[in-house]
């Protein structure tokens, strides 16, 4: 069998028979959820069907502006989805630091990983750039996400104690040393526990993907292990960027920590 057997528009309205099952397992449990789990369906298959003829047409213009373009349109709902991930108050200062740390800890991985790694010619061919960004961008988006998270709740769970550490004669960076730590750790051990499982556990979608349209296994793998360290590098940089200028939101100007610690 050569190339990629194609589904089809009836056999993919077939596949739509397990989503009718779990609205009837739903429905039958007493759960009431059964609107959100269609309106969501609904979505995706509307987003995606969109997204395929959009995709479809940057494909074929490859011009360096569009390409850019989407960069900006994925980056900017990357970090709306963060805001509304985060379910605590975000103060105005960390809203900055995480869009510093999406921007710049993944352009630098997007571009290293296009341009040394593959070397693709032109670097902002759409098939290669828009899905290798996407999938260092969303990855990334969920560390950030969680870090975000259990940095706004680590200094105010440890307030008392960080203001214990200043008044003893501790800098802010002291003070909140073990709180940066423990955040960088525990937002890249998602990314740290799929790279682990990664081909005995489960088969990646891009490496599934590449195997389904006739590349060589062999080939597909490298491409997937590329990637992955590259996610898993952007997530490292991007998350090390919003912890280490995060907790200075926090304080004043002279070293203190400020009472309004979650305003938006």
């Amino acid at each position: 069998m050569n190339g990629i057997v194609e589904i089809g528009p009836w056999r993919l309205l077939s596949a739509y028979v397990f989503l009718i099952i779990l609205l009837l397992l739903v429905n039958r449990q007493g759960i009431g959820k059964e609107k959100e789990i269609f309106i969501s369906a609904l979505r995706m298959t509307v987003q995606l069907i969109a997204v395929g003829y959009i995709l479809v047409y940057i494909f074929e213009q490859k011009h360096v502006a569009i390409t850019l373009l989407v960069l900006l349109v994925m980056q900017f709902f990357a970090v709306r989805n963060i805001y509304d991930r985060v379910k605590v108050p975000i103060k105005k200062k960390l809203r900055h630091v995480i869009i510093l740390s999406m921007v710049a800890g993944t352009g630098v991985t997007i571009f290293y990983f296009l341009v040394l790694v593959i070397n693709i010619d032109p670097w902002y061919e759409p098939r290669y750039f828009i899905p290798i960004a996407g999938m260092i961008i969303g990855n990334s988006m969920t560390g950030i996400s969680l870090g975000v998270e259990r940095l706004i709740g680590e200094m105010k769970s440890k307030k008392e104690q960080i203001e214990g550490a200043l008044m003893l004669g501790a800098t802010p960076r002291d003070a909140t040393a073990m709180i940066v730590k423990d955040t960088f750790t525990a937002a890249i051990m998602p990314a740290i526990n799929t790279m682990v499982g990664m081909g005995i556990v489960f088969l990646p979608g891009m490496m599934t993907g590449q195997i389904l349209a006739g590349l060589s296994p062999l080939i597909a793998i490298e491409y997937q292990i590329a990637i992955m360290l590259s996610i898993i590098g952007s997530v490292t940089i991007t998350v090390f960027i919003l912890t280490r200028l995060g907790y200075i939101v926090f304080f004043n100007r002279w070293s203190q920590l400020e009472e309004n610690q979650h305003d938006r």
